[in-house]
């Protein structure tokens, strides 16, 4: 059963009334229904035109948007995940592994936030603690070490803020897991599928490429928190989405990510199929260019991407005394 945002009740209103005609009579009601299905997909790409930043933070965090794992399913073959940091334990908020994308062998990470109730808390909403990213290091550098290309799905409200895992050491984990990735010699892909917030997402986002889904967002924290800081009530996020600048095209303006990948119409949640189809031909593009470049050259063009980002300007000397 389709979920609605409570933007979308226009459309979920004219959906409604076309599941009323397919439940009663559909042969006698065909062009009725054939007449409401264009009016909904009308709708939908009127109201998805005109999204605010609010509404598109809602779309990334939709509950039938896919996730990680939905993506590997659809996109690699031979997926065999990994477990453990070899220093404290698993943790399932960042899922890792090796499989093949498009018959070629790679290192894929990513967030993992989970469908279900029990799997939402397993995945922890895919906020991942200290081991988490220690896990995510430990393959990319196993992957620098066979020569595989790193593709990481970012999905992340943030890292964990809890006790243990600031006991254990979270910001180090992701200061390093940052130095690390800047240095890989392998291509490094990053796609935002949904949540991009903070340093849980950089963590695996220092990349070559960084890509976003049209309707995830970016950001050094969530909408929520901004507004609970500035304004002193977290129920004013959608001033504080508007100021942020988090969308994927506010990102693309600025330079921060170089690639926007289409999803399917009213989001990825409603065709899983085609948004992956979209995203498998940008990384294989991305990929197939990152290949001919020598590992200097790869480090190099990490560093000069993210050297570019926040420019020093030197003020006017006009009018100066």
């Amino acid at each position: 059963m389709r979920t609605y945002l409570d933007f979308e009740k226009p459309v979920a209103e004219i959906e409604a009334k076309v599941e009323e005609l397919r439940a009663a009579e559909p042969s006698e009601a065909a062009e009725e229904i054939a007449r409401l299905e264009l009016k909904a997909g009308q709708a939908l790409q009127e109201l998805y035109a005109e999204l605010t930043p609010w509404q598109k933070t809602q779309v990334a965090r939709h509950p039938q948007r896919p996730h990680c794992l939905d993506y590997v399913s659809a996109l690699v073959s031979d997926f065999t995940p990994m477990a453990g940091d070899r220093k404290y334990g698993e943790d399932e908020a960042i899922i890792g592994g090796f499989g093949r994308f498009q018959g070629e062998s790679i290192c894929i990470i990513g967030h993992e936030k989970g469908a279900t109730t029990e799997s939402r808390l397993r995945h922890n909403f895919g906020m991942a603690r200290p081991e988490g990213y220690r896990k995510a290091l430990r393959l990319m550098k196993l992957a620098e070490r066979f020569g595989r290309p790193v593709i990481a799905f970012i999905d992340t409200p943030g890292a964990y803020p809890g006790l243990d895992a600031e006991e254990r050491g979270q910001a180090e984990a992701i200061a390093v897991c940052i130095e690390e990735m800047a240095a890989l010699t392998v291509p490094v892909v990053s796609l935002v599928i949904g949540e991009g917030g903070s340093g849980g997402a950089l963590a695996i986002g220092v990349a070559n490429r960084m890509l976003m889904l049209q309707y995830s967002w970016y950001s050094v924290i969530s909408p929520e928190s901004c507004a609970a800081i500035l304004y002193r009530d977290s129920s004013k996020g959608d001033k504080a989405a508007e100021a942020l600048k988090l969308t994927a095209r506010d990102a693309f303006e600025l330079g921060i990510v170089d690639q926007l990948v289409d999803e399917a119409p009213g989001g990825a949640h409603r065709d899983w199929d085609a948004t992956a189809q979209n995203i498998r031909l940008v990384l294989r593009r991305h990929l197939r260019e990152l290949r001919g470049m020598s590992p200097e050259q790869l480090v190099q063009d990490r560093y000069e991407k993210f050297r570019k980002l926040g420019p020093i300007t030197e003020p006017s000397k006009a009018g100066s005394a």
